[in-house]
């Protein structure tokens, strides 16, 4: 394996990141230039359907192995952990009070799928091979992370809504049906599907991501525009370290369960990124009196964009060597 600078550097400018540099760019710049929601919703629904689908379809070719299982538990465990890692970071780095820092730790347990779509694609460009059933594990890794933010805040004394109209919305949570039922449908229908399906879900696939990315690019660079007052330099230099932090557990727990070097890199990445799309609608809904702004800036706004420019490489050779 290749572990040069240039290596390094070829995943940096992969054009996917840099549509996504481009997209920061203009938001900076107060373009005009944006996608219509109604475009960017149809892109997400089909690049987790085409993930989803493609590890259902590499599971049924490899089998079910303990190996497998091992996964899953080492994300659950890992979702479940590292918001404690996370809690008692930020306290340590910043000002924020325990709900707010509560609020913050939950993200950076779950996932950010995009994240995890974006590392697939740069281990495909590289022809680097990776277990399929790692789509399995990004699911499981969802929701532990709430729960482990909602103890946290319920015992530094915040109010939390933990019932079922909460989990109802965990397990109804639209990524995760939609990603979950492609990985089965795909790991039902095997590789006479995946042919069946691969002129829509693999070739379009890079192009779409990238335009997708365009899009994800303009959203972080507002939101951090918009909510900058929220992000003091100790807020704003966790959202860079614990990405760190994480991927150095994934990478410890990838090599524990015994993956490929593509299987531990996504591991990292699952472990350095933090969601910006479930946690956030479970903390308005379980912690309505912590601030939005500042949860959504960090995972949207900092650590989204530090994991695509220089995560990614930093993740990669780590797990290659």
């Amino acid at each position: 394996m290749d572990l040069s600078l240039a290596a390094l550097a070829g995943n940096l400018l992969a054009p996917t990141i840099l549509f996504f540099v481009l997209g920061l760019v203009a938001a900076f710049a107060r373009s005009d230039l944006s996608i219509p929601e109604g475009a960017a919703k149809i892109m997400s629904i089909y690049l987790l359907m085409a993930i989803g689908f493609k590890g259902g379809a590499g599971v049924a070719e490899t089998g079910i192995s303990a190996r497998l299982v091992f996964a899953l538990v080492a994300g659950g465990v890992l979702s479940f952990v590292l918001p404690f890692v996370a809690y008692g970071l930020i306290r340590a780095m910043t000002r924020l009070d325990p709900l707010n820092a509560a609020a913050v730790a939950g993200h950076y347990g779950s996932i950010s799928i995009v994240t995890f779509v974006t590392a697939s694609s740069l281990l495909e460009a590289r022809g680097v091979t990776a277990e399929g059933y790692m789509v399995a594990v990004a699911a499981v890794m969802e929701v532990p992370a709430i729960m482990s933010a909602l103890w946290l805040a319920a015992r530094k004394g915040g109010q939390t809504q933990m019932g079922c109209s909460l989990m109802r919305h965990i397990i109804g949570n639209g990524s995760i049906v939609l990603l979950v039922g492609a990985f089965v449908i795909g790991a039902v229908t095997g590789q006479p599907g995946l042919e069946q399906m691969k002129p829509f879900i693999v070739v379009p696939f890079t192009g779409v991501l990238a335009l997708f990315l365009l899009d994800m690019g303009l959203s972080a660079g507002k939101s951090v525009m918009k909510n900058h007052r929220d992000l003091s330099g100790g807020v704003f230099l966790f959202g860079c370290v614990m990405p760190l932090i994480g991927s150095l557990f994934g990478l410890g727990a990838g090599h524990l369960v015994g993956l490929s070097e593509g299987g531990v890199f996504l591991m990292m990445v699952l472990s350095a990124s933090a969601s910006y799309i479930a946690v956030p609608a479970a903390m308005r809904l379980a912690l309505p009196q912590a601030k939005s702004g500042i949860y959504l800036s960090l995972a949207l706004g900092v650590t989204f964009p530090f994991n695509l420019t220089l995560g990614l490489p930093l993740y990669f050779w780590l797990a290659t060597l």
